[in-house]
């Protein structure tokens, strides 16, 4: 596939393909990033890459809300990245379309976007007002074995799901046929849903096909379950959304 570059937003969170990104944009790079992506016309596509940071800070420490407000500002598209953003950020992302974005009377942003397609980061360009990279989109291969994998995900999600549930004694509202049946969409739906660090989303993220994300997830999933079997009182969240990402 053809290298683009594209706007870079790092985040402390991962973006799956098919996966729904709310944002609330409140610094001066990230403002300008949307200011550019809302100006362009509306047969262009509003893609930006989203990648999530190994080692760094999404917001400047200087931010609106953070701690030490008289402490001097970094400054830059790279703030809070190092000397080299590409070693602050996992090599994998997911590419975003952002649907809808819209200006607040404040001058911040509020998006909703989308994620397309998986990307390898290539480079970092922070001479600008925000991070551009250069990115090559990856294909998803489906790999040996994917659609009997997807069956025994979908078995070993239901029970993490319902053991989820108990452990805060709420009901599982969702039906066999809310998930989708082809397994790279199921793959993503589960590791976007379950309840995983960063860095066990970013290898379901970078699997190198379907079929790996797959079998990753019932291991995973397994897990998982038999861990909140033995502690109920682990703490759960919606599996239905995402929270918005504040910048």
């Amino acid at each position: 596939m053809t290298a683009a570059r594209l706007p870079l937003f790092p985040l402390n969170t991962v973006l799956f393909p098919g996966l729904v990104l709310p944002l609330n944009i409140f610094e001066q790079r990230y403002r300008a990033l949307m200011r550019d992506l809302a100006a362009l016309s509306s047969d262009e596509p509003r893609n930006f890459a989203v990648v999530a940071i190994r080692d760094g800070r999404e917001v400047a420490t200087t931010a609106p809300g953070m701690p030490d407000p008289t402490a001097q500002p970094e400054r830059g598209a790279a703030a809070g990245f190092g000397d080299d953003p590409m070693r602050a950020l996992h090599s994998v992302g997911c590419i975003a379309d952002a649907a809808t974005i819209r200006e607040q009377p404040d001058g911040t942003f509020e998006a909703i976007a989308t994620g397309t397609t998986r990307f390898k980061l290539l480079s970092v360009d922070a001479s600008g007002p925000y991070l551009t990279a250069e990115v090559e989109p990856l294909e998803e291969t489906a790999g040996d074995g994917a659609g009997a994998l997807a069956s025994g995900v979908v078995r070993a999600f239901r029970t993490y799901q319902k053991r989820l549930a108990g452990a805060r004694e709420r009901s599982v509202t969702t039906s066999d046929q809310d998930l989708p049946d082809e397994p790279s969409v199921l793959s993503y739906l589960v590791a976007a849903a379950a309840v995983l660090d960063v860095p066990a989303k970013q290898r379901l993220l970078q699997a190198p096909d379907t079929a790996s994300r797959l079998a990753e997830e019932l291991k995973l999933l397994r897990a998982e379950a038999a861990v909140i079997g033995k502690l109920p009182s682990l703490p759960m969240i919606d599996l239905t959304r995402r929270p918005t990402s504040p910048n």
